[in-house]
């Protein structure tokens, strides 16, 4: 068993910064890749961005692709997601997830199911 605690997220204006934080307890955290979705209103859950079990792999979605950074302290069990020149299409609820296997590769991360999720939280970027 696994819990995902996100922080981080709130309102912001377009082209402004933030930062996510997913902490993990319950399982060998180390051994995991971890993954960013978000949900928008009326829309499919989608993938963001994953990485690794060790933190040398990342993989991102077009639509993020040199404005979000993914990244994680494994001492912490924690991943953090940074996210810079937001756009209003960005808003959404981004949650956190971790598959049932260990050493997933991260460009798989949006296709294989998820064992875990964290709890979500808004971010909502105005124009």
């Amino acid at each position: 068993q696994a819990q995902l605690v996100e922080s981080g997220g709130g309102l912001v204006q377009a082209g402004g910064s933030l930062r996510r934080s997913c902490a993990a307890s319950g399982r060998t955290f180390s051994r995991y890749a971890v993954g960013w979705f978000r949900q928008a209103p009326g829309r499919e859950r989608e993938f963001v961005t994953a990485i690794d079990w060790s933190g040398s792999s990342t993989y991102y979605s077009d639509s993020v692709k040199g404005r979000f950074t993914i990244s994680r302290d494994n001492a912490k069990s924690t991943v953090y997601l940074q996210m810079k020149s937001l756009k209003p299409d960005d808003t959404a609820v981004y949650y956190c997830a971790v598959p049932g296997s260990p050493y997933t590769l991260p460009q798989t991360m949006g296709v294989i199911p998820v064992a875990y999720w964290g709890q979500g939280t808004q971010v909502t970027v105005s124009s």
